[in-house]
């Protein structure tokens, strides 16, 4: 699916726990595709990312695996801050992360937060990661605007 620049944007998941959320997954971000789907959607300005853990997202202590979990915070900066990226692309300047507790199978992991600042070729965004809304990562980040490719 591609955006109104003709760029490769989210695309629409139709079917299964996240029917109506959006995704870059499915070949538009390969490492995304690879290790998600993760997937976000906005309700009422409030945007919402999650993925369904699975077996290959576990460390050997049976917790979800921090590089992970810090993926999904990755991957959370963008959906945060999709709404001031519609006309341009972004890198991840930045990507700080604290672990607060384990997570593991069973429940959706989420992720919501707020952009805290945008510049002319900024952003800076923070959010917290939830499972059974117990909270297991905190997160912040900086996202250098960039040019989309023509």
């Amino acid at each position: 699916m591609s955006d109104e620049t003709g760029q490769p944007g989210p695309n629409l998941i139709r079917e299964g726990a996240f029917a109506g959320w959006m995704t870059w997954s499915g070949g538009a971000d390969p490492y995304e595709t690879a290790i998600g789907p993760f997937c976000f959607r906005v309700d009422d300005g409030v945007v919402r990312a999650g993925f369904e853990p699975r077996h290959d997202h576990l460390n050997g202590g049976g917790s979800i695996h921090g590089g992970a979990l810090m993926s999904f915070a990755d991957f959370s900066l963008f959906a945060i801050a999709h709404k001031e990226l519609r006309e341009t692309s972004a890198v991840t300047l930045t990507c700080n992360s604290e672990f607060l507790s384990a997570g593991g199978l069973g429940a959706i992991v989420e992720a919501r937060g707020e952009v805290l600042r945008e510049t002319r070729t900024l952003l800076f965004v923070r959010g917290l990661i939830t499972q059974r809304a117990a909270p297991l990562l905190a997160f912040s980040g900086t996202l250098k605007k960039i040019p989309k490719r023509a």
